[in-house]
């Protein structure tokens, strides 16, 4: 990942999110802390030099037994470069990490509304229905 688009910005631009991806965009530093640990796996899909898909998923170690899960926190290829089998090889290059790191498992998230990304995570695996829920931070009692 670097602060010059890269894998930041493909992101941004595949989930028609740019100003998320790119208004408050993380130091070098912090990429760096970041890349160098052990719970962060970044992969990068690249054409001609210029990053075209990526993973970013988490190794979550669980409590309940020594092992792990990994999360697939965003993966995305660009618009032009979709229905190439990418998000496919890029998954399957995870499934190796996954293999190597002793996990057992790797899940992720998809929005009911994106037909693609279900077809996808369909193909590999096995569809749980679940909901997702966001719990603010920093919120007084009076808000609750």
């Amino acid at each position: 990942m670097s602060t010059d688009g890269g894998l930041i910005g493909t992101f941004g631009e595949a989930f028609d999110e740019v100003d998320t991806y790119s208004s408050s965009r993380p130091s070098n530093a912090y990429l760096k802390r970041l890349l160098n640990s052990n719970y962060f796996i970044a992969l990068a899909a690249l054409k001609n030099g210029l990053v075209v898909g990526g993973i970013a998923a988490y190794e979550l170690q669980k409590f309940e037994q020594e092992r792990s899960e990994i999360y697939i926190y965003d993966l995305a290829v660009a618009a032009a470069h979709r229905r190439e089998g990418i998000a496919t090889a890029l998954i399957q290059e995870l499934k190796k990490i996954a293999v190597a790191r002793a996990a057992y498992i790797i899940f992720v998230q998809a929005d009911i509304e994106d037909d693609p990304a279900i077809a996808l995570y369909t193909k590999l695996g096995v569809r749980e229905d679940v909901l997702h829920f966001d719990i603010a931070v920093g919120v007084s009692d009076d808000d609750a």
